[in-house]
């Protein structure tokens, strides 16, 4: 089932998300931190005026407060000026406010405890206020008078000073984040560059223009083409493999039918012909069977554990050759596993081993070992040996005639040993008998 999104959509949109999700919180966190900054600037310049209204602030012989006509900050003059200020004489219960209050009752604070700051926003008729308190005790004539001094300011103020840096800030944030977006865009675009690559080189192969991905990749999906590769050049040795079989087929059965042919002209010698022919064919098939069959170089097959097919054919071929009491000896790691097609296995190790039980008088002994990353595998015999280590290895063709076989167990181990693009070599062991010697590769 072919996928309906593209790896690029998929990016992009997480990249969008996390993008946002980003550019939101840190907004946010600037926003928040930039409020509290302007609230701390502004109760700060309140906390100023306050000073100044306790340094003009003087109380009579009888305790009432006194108050200058006019201060050092203009606004507390100017009515409706957005900045306020009031003080509450506790014991007398009086309330100075400034002119800048006339017309409206702002929301002053009238108790708290002395020395006590207090900074907060107050709403009154008038709107919303950023207040700051303070308390004091005032000696005079002996006496101790608490003070209750408040300044407030109109938030409309604080407001469009934070709104400004508000809206700057989320104009700024959301042109830098379509700016990354794009960014972003284009780096996706570059990096899957080589994907791209790799399905227009597919596409060639399917149309027939290229044979393999011949481009360079990076390391990530290097493998892949390799494996692509691999697979590739896999399939065609299979139908190669094909090909040669039906081709050496028609070729090889040609004369087995025209011996058929000709010895229906002479009854007697009819039913021995056929039976020889027949056999002939049937050792033709078998062998090009083998060919067409073979697994080859199998990179994608699981590791298989060599031990137990050892000894599956070892106790098959003891039953086989029982009348011979042969001493099968079997040296393989227990833990010793390869890639390779478990019938490839079977085919020529059951072939090896069967053709040295022909051949061996009592002893026949195989060895399995791995050396330099390599598969090395080794079958001796206390029999005869090789007379000739290069005919054998060709179909039909028997080292005795008097030993039952058909000449093709080797020849069908040499093809499997070649497309593994492993190595056959046959000499003498150490049990003066046949040695098999083989060597396959990593796949």
């Amino acid at each position: 089932m072919r996928a309906s999104y593209s790896i690029r959509a998929r990016l992009l949109l997480g990249a969008a998300l996390v993008l946002l999700a980003f550019m939101a919180g840190a907004g946010l966190a600037v926003q928040r931190a930039h409020e509290d900054s302007v609230r701390t600037v502004h109760f700060g310049r309140l906390q100023s005026t306050i000073y100044l209204l306790l340094a003009a602030a003087e109380l009579d012989v009888g305790g009432a407060l006194v108050m200058p006509p006019e201060f050092a900050e203009p606004r507390l003059s100017l009515p409706g000026s957005g900045l306020y200020a009031g003080i509450h004489n506790v014991l007398r219960g009086e309330q100075w406010q400034s002119a800048s209050t006339l017309g409206f009752q702002p929301p002053f604070r009238r108790s708290l405890q002395p020395g006590q700051w207090r900074n907060e926003t107050v709403d009154g008729t008038g709107g919303s206020f950023l207040s700051v308190s303070y308390a004091v005790t005032w000696k005079a004539s002996s006496r101790e008078v608490p003070l209750v001094l408040t300044v407030l300011e109109d938030r409309a103020a604080f407001d469009r000073e934070v709104g400004a840096f508000t809206r700057t800030l989320w104009l700024w944030l959301g042109g830098a984040a379509v700016l990354l977006l794009l960014a972003q865009l284009w780096l996706l675009r570059w990096g899957l560059a080589p994907l791209r690559h790799v399905a227009s080189e597919i596409r060639r192969i399917e149309e027939g223009e290229q044979s393999r991905i011949e481009g360079r990749y990076p390391t990530e999906i290097s493998g892949l083409t390799d494996n692509l590769n691999t697979l590739i050049q896999q399939e065609r040795e299979r139908q190669a493999r094909h090909r040669d079989a039906l081709s050496f087929l028609a070729h090889s059965l040609k004369t087995p039918l025209a011996v058929l042919r000709s010895a229906l002209a002479e009854p007697a010698q009819l039913p021995a012909t056929v039976a020889q022919q027949v056999s002939r064919m049937d050792d033709i098939v078998q062998h090009q069977l083998g060919r067409a069959i073979a697994g080859g170089a199998a990179r994608f097959a699981p590791p298989l554990l060599v031990a137990p097919i050892l000894e599956r054919i070892r106790d098959a071929l003891a039953k086989v050759h029982a009348e011979k009491a042969l001493d099968f000896s079997v040296e393989c790691p227990a833990d010793l596993a390869w890639r390779i097609d478990e019938g490839d296995l079977f085919e020529m190790m059951g072939n090896l081993l069967d053709n040295a039980a022909k051949w061996a008088r009592s002893r026949v002994g195989v060895r399995v070992w791995r050396e330099a990353g390599r598969l090395c595998i080794r079958i001796e015999d206390d029999g005869p040996g090789f007379s000739d280590t290069e005919s054998v290895l060709r179909l039909h063709v028997r080292g005795d005639e008097r030993v039952p076989g058909h000449g093709v167990g080797l020849a069908v181990v040499s093809d499997l040993v070649a497309s593994h693009q492993g190595e056959l070599k046959l000499t003498r062991g150490s049990m003066g008998g046949g040695r098999v010697d083989i060597v396959l590769p990593v796949a």
